[in-house]
């Protein structure tokens, strides 16, 4: 998935990233910092916008509750700008 935010970055998600870092409780638990869990449906069924500040993702296994805010899908980023030098995208952690 590719997102083009205001400022004219463009952001670039691979499903294994959105679905391992789904923010939603029942991946990530009610606390903590959100890492990533392996595993679920990779095909992304449908994207719909949480008001004007986030997008709703619904995986192929119908897995819809994680709520990824504009400002951590662009702390998510994968494109080579945000990632210089990362060599293990899924140790990422971010805080809440």
């Amino acid at each position: 998935m590719q997102l083009l935010f205001e400022d004219g970055h463009e952001g670039l998600y691979p499903h294994e990233l959105l679905r391992g870092y789904c923010p939603c409780a029942q991946c990530q638990g009610h606390q903590g910092p959100i890492e990533f869990v392996a595993g679920g449906d990779l095909e992304l069924d449908e994207i719909t916008e949480v008001g004007n500040y986030a997008l709703g993702l619904t995986w192929g296994d119908g897995h819809n509750t994680g709520i990824y805010s504009f400002e951590f899908l662009r702390r998510l980023c994968a494109c080579p700008e945000c990632t210089a030098g990362e060599a293990d995208l899924k140790r990422r952690t971010f805080e809440r």
